[in-house]
């Protein structure tokens, strides 16, 4: 193990004696070059503010207070502190004061109605309406004399052809 310590930079080695001061024993070693990142990270931010600072200011060069002003920022922009236990539990109790609302579909998960499944039908087939034998045998012997019936000899009970039926067919599992 102290031969892995002789590979690793020196960046490297701080991260693990942090991990080890604070009792992590046991971690991935990807974990040190994910903290080394972070770190290095944090670091190229923290000095791209402060030179922005600094050229706000009108310095020359990055200077401690320029350094301080961007970690303090820093903080107050990425950590924030919550609210006191008090806060929380007084905003707790006024929500809790309103009870929920009953549930109208019953138990188990809500389906959405049958029109609006992807399974239901969702065509409809114009099927023409059959003439009644009597008028396809009539038809065929006028054929013969060439002397068509007039369309308006047809029952008042009758739809019109172009009525639209609704029509469904159920699906059958298919085996291979």
């Amino acid at each position: 193990m102290a031969g892995e310590d002789d590979d690793l930079p020196r960046d490297a080695k701080i991260v693990k004696t942090l991990l080890k001061s604070m009792g992590v024993e046991d971690y991935e070693p990807r974990v040190i070059h994910q903290f080394l990142e972070l770190w290095y990270r944090y670091v190229v931010d923290v000095l791209t503010d402060a030179q922005v600072y600094s050229e706000h200011a009108g310095k020359g060069a990055i200077d401690c207070d320029d350094v301080k002003l961007a970690i303090q920022s820093k903080v107050n922009f990425s950590f924030s502190q919550p609210p006191p236990r008090e806060v929380l539990l007084e905003l707790a109790r006024n929500r809790n004061k309103i009870p929920l609302p009953k549930s109208i579909s019953g138990p188990g998960v809500a389906l959405p109605p049958d029109q609006d499944t992807l399974i239901s039908p969702n065509y409809q087939l114009a099927i023409p309406k059959k003439q009644p034998a009597q008028a396809v045998e009539e038809m065929e012997e006028d054929e013969e004399t060439v002397e068509p019936t007039p369309p308006q000899e047809q029952k008042p009970t009758d739809l019109p052809l172009n009525t639209p039926q609704r029509v469904s067919f159920p699906l059958t599992k298919r085996t291979k």
